[in-house]
């Protein structure tokens, strides 16, 4: 059961992103970003700890205004994963299973953490993550977007950014099927020490994907489907739908 594992939430938050300069300081409706995110961790019932994994002191700041927990780590680290790498090296926290949240996610709630999870006591991935069924056909091709196609049991086979499956022989959408990865991740301590060993690969590098190096490298992960949509917000338009997206749930 979840409820028995020491579980980690780990929310790393670069400051430096290229796609959108500073992201991580921007506000989404009366509030920061960062604290849509740390609000929406700290009502998950069975984590047992939240934290931002950050590289400035601007972020550190903002974290601090209202109230939330980080930990410094390296502006060198490339992703997410790594930060998760230099907090579990530090021994600066101990956890039987980690999540790792991006601090971009504002709209992450228990039921999607649940659906991550639900096998993370009694299987032996490496790496947990989420599908969701593509409904706007239009995102199947749209680069944003990673794809993912998985093996009878679960388990990925393959991400991209371009559409996969390619539909050689059907033209009806209403016959094709697609699904976009969800960047929410777990990890067990000894999964993220052998990923920090792992190389890059080419694959990785053309996509400009992480878990392609998960696959490339034979690590076992498991793709676990949610319903609920995502707006991660990776680009100043995405806090445009974000801001929208907001607006119709206080109407509702």
């Amino acid at each position: 059961m979840i409820d028995k594992k020491k579980i980690a939430c780990v929310m790393p938050a670069r400051l430096k992103s290229t796609r959108f300069p500073k992201k991580m300081l921007a506000t989404l409706g009366h509030k920061p970003l960062l604290q849509w995110v740390w609000e929406s961790a700290c009502k998950v019932s069975f984590f047992d700890e939240v934290v931002f994994a950050i590289d400035a002191e601007e972020t550190a700041q903002l974290i601090h205004s209202f109230g939330g927990k980080y930990i410094m780590t390296s502006e060198n680290c490339a992703n997410g994963t790594a930060r998760l790498i230099e907090l579990l090296e530090r021994g600066l926290i101990d956890a039987d299973i980690w999540v790792n949240w991006q601090g971009d996610e504002p709209f992450i709630h228990e039921p999607m953490i649940r659906d991550l999870l639900q096998t993370c006591d009694h299987d032996d991935s490496d790496v947990w993550t989420l599908k969701k069924k593509i409904v706007k056909i239009e995102e199947a091709t749209d680069p944003q977007f990673a794809k993912i196609v998985c093996d009878h049991r679960g388990y990925a086979l393959s991400f991209s950014r371009s559409q996969i499956p390619y539909y050689r022989d059907v033209t009806d959408p209403a016959h094709k099927i697609f699904y976009k990865h969800v960047g929410l991740y777990a990890f067990t301590p000894e999964s993220l020490k052998k990923i920090s060993q792992l190389q890059p690969c080419a694959i990785e590098a053309a996509e400009q994907l992480e878990q392609l190096r998960f696959l490339y490298h034979n690590l076992r992960v498991r793709v676990h489907e949610t319903q609920f949509e995502v707006i991660g917000i990776d680009l100043p338009e995405h806090l445009v739908l974000a801001e929208a997206y907001l607006q119709q749930m206080t109407l509702a």
